[in-house]
């Protein structure tokens, strides 16, 4: 990559301030394939292709138990980490691109890049072959004319820049927000969350402050800690997303209410190839919502619940575990699984294991899901599918469904700011409810691009099964391939992995099939012809 020679080995790029809680002064650019980084080398293998921040020699970096489930390595490092540590560095932070723009407009002919000291020739990092939407001329007039930030590359020539990442300048939170509060009791703030989600489905951007510690505190000073939650709707053209997304988020204020370096824990499975090119990641905002191919905001609506702090200890806690537990997903000390270790299922268990009791759902159905496993099986012809309904059915509603998590962690937020939990908090909750000073709902459009416009996330199975077509062969599912993870890369000290509640299930049927056969096989001896009779 030719751009590397804009920046030195000893020196952060000047116009990106920060990843996250952490400056970019403590990192360095390089690629995953760089031979001279000491970096976590199942992580750096993911990376190899593509451009990543890496701490400096000599930082505190996030670590891992070798022979722990990720779970309880967790709980045992926050049992021993107390609040207010400085936070830890993650083995890597996607930055995907090695040059940014930070101040850029559109021209309205869309041939140039205008930045306050020159003009560049427009040019896009390429669409992947296997996204099937991307970036055309009504992208053109969303963007033109207004202020950009871009990552990308700039050409050989320096004229010219191939932007990989657009984020528009006027995403940020207000400096004067006027306090406009969920209606209801804190019983029903889930409902009315989900009320708001649902009814601004379609809006453009906007930041809504739904609570404040005082009017002095509402407004976001700059440098200010944040943590949040991010909440991603459904697309208009996959069906197998119309659950939406889940991520959690820690960050500060720009100067002028700026989001766009917050780092956002994008869990995502590691072991297929995405069709738009995602890599689970800490990746800065601009990029996990505005890649060309990956962002989110180039197919469907996003959401954020924005928590400005007091203090960062409870947003550094958390952007600690969250690195942590990114090291044992790259190390494969745990898979990512749809039904039991989702995008949100590995969020909540981590806010969970730091003793944020983010409130259960509990299971869809368990006696759908008694049914759902030989039915399902036999419908399709396979057992793994049968398997599959029976912990999708029986899974904590609060771990599968993205919009639960966000609705119920969110409406927690809200009960914790205002003293209204009704329960015994733990240190970290009661650590959190001193510091909350604002709670900021922001909507982040869909972007206009070849792709369907997508509308919120599915709040269960019911609604999921209701936006399917009904005819198999008209729902739309992008095949992906496989990504096999290095058998020298696996850690012989692994834990085993737990089995799933559908192997239990799997077990206990079997039993009791077994069972009843045998009970029929007896019967019918007894009840032939010529059979002893008791």
């Amino acid at each position: 990559m030719t751009s590397f020679a804009a920046f030195s080995a000893d020196e952060a790029p000047p116009s990106v301030p920060a990843y996250g809680l952490l400056p970019a002064a403590d990192f360095r650019l390089v690629r995953g394939d760089c031979v001279d980084c000491a970096g976590l080398p199942q992580a750096m293998w993911f990376f190899r292709k593509e451009t990543i921040a890496i701490p400096r020699e000599g930082l505190p970096q996030a670590s891992y138990a070798r022979e722990l489930r990720a779970v309880d390595d967790l709980r045992s490092w926050h049992a021993a980490t107390p609040l207010g540590q400085a936070p830890d560095y993650p083995s890597l932070v996607w930055a995907a691109s090695p040059d940014t723009l930070p101040k850029a407009r559109l021209d309205p002919e869309g041939r140039h890049w205008q930045t306050p000291t020159a003009t560049l020739d427009f040019a896009l990092a390429p669409q992947l072959a296997s996204n099937r939407s991307y970036y055309n001329a009504a992208s053109g007039r969303y963007f033109a004319g207004r202020e950009l930030r871009l990552r990308g590359t700039f050409g050989d020539d320096g004229r010219r820049f191939v932007a990989r990442s657009l984020w528009p300048a006027d995403y940020r939170l207000p400096l004067a927000p006027a306090l406009a509060p969920l209606p209801g009791a804190a019983e029903t703030l889930p409902a009315a969350l989900r009320d708001a989600v649902r009814s601004e489905a379609h809006g453009g951007f906007d930041a809504r402050l739904l609570w404040q510690r005082s009017p002095e505190a509402a407004s976001p000073r700059p440098g200010q800690a944040v943590l949040g939650l991010m909440l991603n709707g459904a697309q208009g053209d996959d069906d197998e997303a119309h659950g939406g997304h889940f991520a959690l988020l820690t960050g500060r204020v720009g100067a002028q209410g700026e989001m766009h370096d917050w780092l956002v824990a994008n869990y995502y499975t590691l072991d297929s190839e995405s069709e738009k090119g995602i890599i689970a990641a800490l990746q800065p905002l601009d990029g996990y919502l505005g890649d060309l191919n990956s962002g989110q905001s180039w197919y469907r609506p996003s959401w954020m619940l924005v928590v400005t702090l007091r203090e960062s200890r409870t947003a550094d806690h958390l952007h600690s575990a969250l690195a942590r537990v990114f090291n044992q997903f790259y190390r494969h000390q745990f898979v990512y699984q749809h039904a039991v270790a989702n995008c949100t299922g590995i969020s909540v268990s981590t806010l969970r294991s730091l003793d944020w009791q983010v409130p259960a759902q509990g299971a869809t159905s368990w006696w759908k899901a008694a049914l759902a496993l030989p039915g399902g099986a036999l419908a399709t012809g396979s057992l793994e599918k049968g398997k599959a309904l029976f912990d999708y059915l029986t899974e904590d509603q609060t771990r599968l469904f993205p919009a639960q998590a966000f609705e119920q962690a969110g409406a927690d937020l809200l009960r914790l700011a205002g003293g209204q939990t009704g329960r015994t908090l733990s240190p970290f909750e009661r650590a959190l409810a001193e510091d909350i000073e604002a709670i900021h709902l922001v909507r982040v459009p869909q972007f206009p691009s070849s792709r369907a416009f997508g509308t919120y996330p599915v709040a269960g199975v019911d609604e999921y099964r209701a936006r399917l077509p009904q005819d198999p062969a008209q729902r739309q599912i992008v095949p992906v391939g496989p990504r096999p993870f290095p058998v020298e890369l696996k850690d012989p000290l692994t834990p085993e992995r737990r089995l799933l509640r559908s192997d239990y299930a799997l077990a206990v049927g079997s039993v009791l099939l077994a069972g009843l056969a045998a009970w029929a096989l007896r019967a019918w001896r007894r009840r032939r012809p010529g059979s002893p009779r008791p």
